[in-house]
């Protein structure tokens, strides 16, 4: 596969769409008030036409469920992606000295996880490489692995060493691979893929949503954790500890956001809820925390299954997520 026959294909790429991004009418005197009158739609036809901007932040939907079907969850965060541009382009906009481009969505044709991922990693790759920040719109945890990759491949060229990833999440999602990666695996492939040049912190793992097993190789594999009922304002001051200790440690930083770390009270909306995850106030400062660091070079979010919303709450709570990415870069 390469970006030509990606891109052409509509069975593996689909391009931004104009209808997903709409709001509140304004007066044209008013200038820029909403993200849906910023943001840049963009149908890449080669991936070498990506436009030069100043500060540019793309989003890229990864339009992916297979992983959660092989991992027997409720499918339907395919249509994640779209869901949260529908929210996010309602929102108010404070980012003036930012770009923000839409480059579409990647789609997971015939049940071909693997495709996506490398589709993603092409991607991914190529944004960093052109100093792009890159958001990914889940779809699938599985995202991860592909994301991880294109960023590794990117840094390689500038000769990073060390890429910390902090995934916020109720799971380790680092199950060994039984016959076919899915939605539980794709940190478990990171780690074993790339043993020198990683490090992983889980922040909000819920003791009942993983196995002893999971927990023996996060030991093995020398992979920091908080239990959910840790993450709480109370103990802000030792998770800053914790932070500062890994920040440094690493040259780049990764985020990756479960939407089902979220107590299900915030988010309904995901594969696997649970009503004893992690306030949003708690996850927005820490989020806020890591981004004043300026190390930060790519984020995503998953599993977000617009099927099993409730007054588009999740979708909502996605599109904060992203707009406070934006104002921490």
């Amino acid at each position: 596969m390469n970006f030509t026959q990606l891109l052409s294909s509509p069975t593996s790429y689909s391009p931004a769409q104009k209808e997903l991004w709409t709001g509140r009418k304004t007066k044209p005197k008013l200038g820029v008030q909403y993200w849906y009158q910023q943001i840049i739609l963009c149908e890449l036809k080669r991936m070498n036409n990506i436009p030069q901007y100043e500060k540019h932040i793309a989003l890229l939907g990864y339009a992916c469920d297979e992983g959660v079907r092989r991992n027997n969850g409720r499918i339907g965060a395919a249509q994640g992606p779209d869901a949260i541009r529908k929210q996010l382009g309602r929102l108010a906009f404070h980012h003036q000295s930012k770009t923000i481009t839409d480059y579409g969505n990647l789609l997971c044709k015939n049940e071909d996880l693997e495709f996506c991922q490398n589709a993603l990693s092409m991607m991914t790759e190529h944004f960093i490489s052109h100093g792009v920040f890159s958001i990914v719109l889940g779809g699938g945890h599985d995202l991860a692995f592909g994301h991880y990759k294109g960023i590794h491949r990117a840094l390689a060229q500038t000769k990073a060493t060390s890429i910390g990833i902090i995934n916020f999440d109720a799971h380790f999602d680092i199950r060994p691979i039984e016959t076919q990666p899915n939605s539980g695996t794709p940190f478990n492939q990171i780690v074993t893929e790339f043993p020198d040049s990683v490090s992983y912190f889980v922040l909000g793992i819920q003791k009942a949503a993983n196995p002893r097993e999971l927990f023996t190789i996060a030991k093995e594999k020398n992979i920091d954790y908080l239990l959910h009922d840790r993450c709480e304002f109370n103990d802000f001051l030792m998770i800053k500890t914790k932070l500062d200790l890994f920040i440094k440690q690493n040259e780049v930083l990764y985020i990756s956001i479960d939407l089902d770390g979220f107590s299900s009270a915030y988010a309904p909306a995901v594969s696997a809820p649970s009503p004893l995850g992690f306030s949003p106030n708690f996850f927005f400062k820490v989020l806020g925390y890591l981004m004043k660091s300026k190390k930060v070079v790519a984020v995503d979010l998953a599993e977000l299954n617009p099927n099993f919303d409730r007054d588009h709450t999740t979708a909502i709570l996605a599109a904060r997520i992203i707009d406070a990415v934006v104002e921490g870069l």
